[in-house]
């Protein structure tokens, strides 16, 4: 057995007369002083399965009891080259457990489990072929425009009277869906697994409390020892009418106490964010425009932030699924460029029972995945991960904030600013509070860095004839711009330091990289 991989150990026992959903079957896993305990699940035809993740080296022992029962010993050995564990979060950033390099570069198909085998087929090819190393998608069935088909399976079987019996899962649904997820895991891909959602006619979204647990009882049992898999609570949690605030920090209690890995856990939102203060939730889970707030977020929360829903590019009517390829690739940049992470999307109208990426996957038309891949290249390729840089927006709200404090002269001074300041403060100390950085949202700076190792500044509309440099007047630096549609980059000098003047080609788009030489 090797560190990272899922282990699985099988024992045959009575066919369950009734529900199956909460086996009476259960694990501990000792290795040394380490202890992990597991509840096991019953996949059919009298086999019961527990499922293991051996995250550290060494000879693990292990005792099975409940309707079946076993110990023994087994040795787990150092991973193999390529399997990394579980992804992280580090402070700000992603990592692998095993300390190796991840930056989410995430896609959205809602139904990828839930369409035939010939379009999930053609969706893995797809994704094979994409930039992408993350997936969102949903456990249940989801019900919207261009998304009306029906799933070749449910979650649940049903009782008599025609209502879904949560005690008595689908076999055949979890045998499949674990298939999808274990093809994208060998496509290196993680899965942020959706629990619940809004868009449904069949009754997942109101199923009782109850039930709730009982079907996250099942999926933990079986998935929690998957090393590729993210819990998302909810797709726009806020818009599942028969779920209160109450529900769903329930929800997030029971999945993170009864997880016994810990993957990474948040909530993505419509209108209202989740709390992401709340110490279970490992990472920023947004949908938002406001890309300008990727470094308040990030200095706020102190987690890293991810925007798994900015619009998607493509031509339906609606307005969420209508920007250019051009935009989609811009605001992928303003994240990155600004120490955040973000989530692209294509919803191309196919008509109303068409094929659309977004909701059911099939093939990726769009222009923004090339250079989604292009600027994923770049980032894998500087020295550590991109933390947001200090802007003029960032540098005037200290200014403001100090000449309230201690009046506009003594602010001046203090932090040598030009002597022209003094009416632009004036200004600025008449402006609402709240209107501050609503100003600053339409006149935005993306900027971020690697230490002193590299500096990324996206200029995104502007059409600059140059750029002026601040950098480390103790290193040296090689600059190149960078057009973000063409997926060029053009060294333009060597040996930078201090303030720098570079010249610009005029055009939106440009983005300047530094690196130390």
């Amino acid at each position: 057995m090797r560190q990272f991989e899922t282990c699985e150990f099988t024992f045959q026992g009575p066919v369950p007369e009734a529900g199956w959903a909460q086996a009476d079957v259960s694990a501990t896993f000792t290795n040394g002083t380490a202890r992990i305990d597991i509840k096991g699940f019953y996949a059919g035809d009298g086999a019961y399965k527990v499922r293991f993740l051996p995250r550290q080296v060494g000879e693990w022992r292990y005792k099975v009891s409940g309707v079946v029962s076993g110990e023994g010993a087994f040795t787990v050995e150092p991973h193999e080259e390529g399997r990394h564990g579980l992804v992280v979060a580090d402070g700000l950033h992603f990592r692998f457990e095993d300390g190796a390099k991840y930056l989410p570069f995430g896609t959205t198909v809602y139904a990828l489990a839930h369409q035939d085998d010939a379009l999930t087929e053609q969706t893995f090819m797809s994704l094979a072929a994409s930039p992408f190393n993350k997936v969102r998608m949903c456990v249940f069935p989801k019900h919207c425009n261009y998304n009306h088909n029906e799933p070749p399976f449910y979650a649940f079987e049903k009782t008599a009277d025609g209502t879904w019996d949560v005690s008595r899962p689908c076999l055949a649904f979890w045998d499949r869906f674990e298939r999808v997820i274990g093809r994208l895991a060998d496509l290196r891909i993680q899965v942020d697994l959706i629990l619940f959602h809004p868009y449904d006619r069949w009754g997942f979204a109101t199923l009782p409390r109850a039930d709730d647990r009982v079907y996250m009882d099942y999926l933990l049992r079986r998935f929690a020892a998957l090393p590729n898999l993210w819990w998302s609570l909810a797709n726009e949690y806020d818009l599942v009418a028969s779920k209160s605030l109450d529900d769903w920090q329930g929800i997030e209690a029971f999945v993170a106490a009864h997880d016994p890995f810990r993957h990474l856990l948040s909530n993505h939102n419509c209108f209202t964010p989740w709390d992401f203060t709340r110490p279970a939730v490992t990472h920023v889970s947004y949908q938002t425009k406001r890309l300008t707030r990727i470094p308040y977020w990030r200095e706020k929360y102190g987690k890293p932030v991810v925007v798994d829903e900015c619009c998607y590019e493509g031509s339906v009517p609606e307005g969420w699924g209508n920007i250019s390829g051009r935009e989609m690739t811009a605001r992928v940049w303003r994240v990155v460029a600004s120490g955040g992470f973000c989530t692209h999307g294509e919803a191309f109208y196919a008509g109303e029972e068409g094929i659309v990426w977004w909701g059911r996957g099939g093939k990726l038309v769009g222009e923004s995945p090339a250079r989604i891949a292009f600027l994923k290249e770049l980032v894998y390729g500087l020295p550590g991960p991109l933390d947001s840089a200090p802007t003029r927006g960032g540098g005037l709200t200290a200014a403001v904030e100090m000449a309230r404090s201690v009046g506009i002269p003594k602010a001046i001074e203090t932090l040598k600013l030009p002597v022209y300041m003094d009416g632009l403060l004036h200004g600025l100390l008449k402006m609402d509070p709240a209107e501050f950085a609503v100003f600053f949202d339409g006149e935005p700076e993306f900027k971020s860095r690697c230490g002193d190792e590299a500096f990324l500044e996206y200029l995104d509309l502007q059409c600059a004839a140059y750029d002026d440099l601040d950098l480390p007047a103790d290193r040296t630096y090689r600059v190149e711009v960078i057009d973000t549609w063409e997926m060029t980059r053009t060294h333009v000098l060597e040996h930078a330091s201090g303030k720098t003047r570079i010249d610009l080609p005029a055009k939106e788009g440009i983005a300047v990289l530094a690196t130390a030489e």
